[in-house]
């Protein structure tokens, strides 16, 4: 059966659970409990973990890169993603993927497809696991603050994207680029250069992409006035017993 699926950029909607603690360790342990969210959608703030003084914390920040030279907080563009092709030289993300990279935890993602009754949307996972998604942090000050306001900084984030062609069945033209936890601290840290970064994350990325799984979900996963568990249950398939 012919998919046609929607071109552009990775959808934004993802989910992250207090699960993914267990599932990625070696990235979440002792930072902290993650929340329970099923509908994480654009301008939510979000938890990444990212290294700072050399030391591994986790953060809130705002999904929706706002760059550092940006007038003021509602000032547009505010991509969600960055393309893997151009992040180390796209005059947005540049500077951020040089100093500012983090790893976003997420259970999985949807992405939609493009049916004659309407857009039907799928969860993306590691059956076995949970997802570090890479990102890049623009840390933006709010100059009409006073120095010492700790309100003066505004966090945000974007998540990178690479070609998902070279995932098992994929679903849409762009996934989030993920890493394995042996990449976690050549991620976070500060020893690789950007085309080196660019390399690993190439490399890990697709690595993790041939594990991914999908399947179809109910479509009120398509409102994000919808959340709960209730929106990654895969859908009974043609000829399945369940109710």
């Amino acid at each position: 059966m012919l998919r046609m699926r929607e071109n552009g950029r990775m959808c934004g909607r993802y989910v992250v659970t207090k699960a993914v603690n267990d599932l990625l360790p070696d990235l979440l342990g002792g930072l902290g409990d993650l929340p329970d969210d099923y509908n994480v959608a654009p301008t939510a703030l979000v938890p990444v973990v990212r290294e700072r003084h050399d030391e591994r914390r986790m953060a809130e920040v705002h999904w929706g890169f706002l760059p550092t030279w940006a007038k003021d907080e509602r000032a547009k563009p505010q991509p969600i993603n960055a393309r893997i092709e151009t992040v180390a030289t796209s005059g947005m993300f540049k500077r951020a993927f040089a100093s500012a990279r983090c790893l976003v935890p997420a259970l999985g993602y949807y992405e939609w497809v493009v049916t004659p009754t309407g857009k039907q949307p799928h969860f993306i996972h590691d059956p076995d696991s949970a997802l570090a998604m890479a990102g890049v942090v623009s840390a933006w000050a709010d100059r009409t603050k006073d120095q010492n306001d700790p309100d003066r900084w505004h966090l945000s984030m974007a998540v990178i994207t690479r070609d998902a062609h070279v995932a098992p069945g994929e679903v849409h033209d762009r996934m989030p680029a993920c890493l394995t936890p042996d990449a976690y601290e050549a991620w976070l840290g500060d020893g690789l250069s950007s085309e080196q970064l660019v390399a690993l994350l190439d490399r890990e990325s697709l690595e993790v992409a041939h594990a991914l799984d999908h399947y179809e979900v109910s479509r009120d996963a398509n409102s994000v006035r919808n959340n709960g568990p209730q929106l990654i249950q895969p859908l009974p398939q043609p000829g399945s017993t369940r109710a």
